[in-house]
């Protein structure tokens, strides 16, 4: 019996203000065969760090995260 543990990015979808929100699935698989698993989401906002990020949301992140995007994001904001 071998266990074994995967995560992997499931899911990615821009949603409203250019936020990419982000599916990460955690399995645990027994000789191949999953036997559990759970999700996490974040969110990606416009000007956030996404460089710890997988290799297909940072390419979204480039594409989507303009300086336009950023700066009407940072705008839209309400002060706290």
């Amino acid at each position: 019996m071998a266990l074994e543990k995967i995560e992997i990015v499931d899911r990615i979808e821009v949603v409203e203000n250019s936020c990419i929100q982000v599916r990460i699935k955690t399995a645990i698989l027994e000789d191949g065969v999953e036997i559990s698993g759970k999700f996490h989401r974040h969110v990606v906002a416009p000007g956030d760090d996404y460089s710890a990020e997988d290799a297909k949301v940072k390419a979204i992140c480039a594409a989507m995260h303009t300086p336009q995007v950023i700066a009407a994001y940072k705008a839209a904001q309400i002060p706290a």
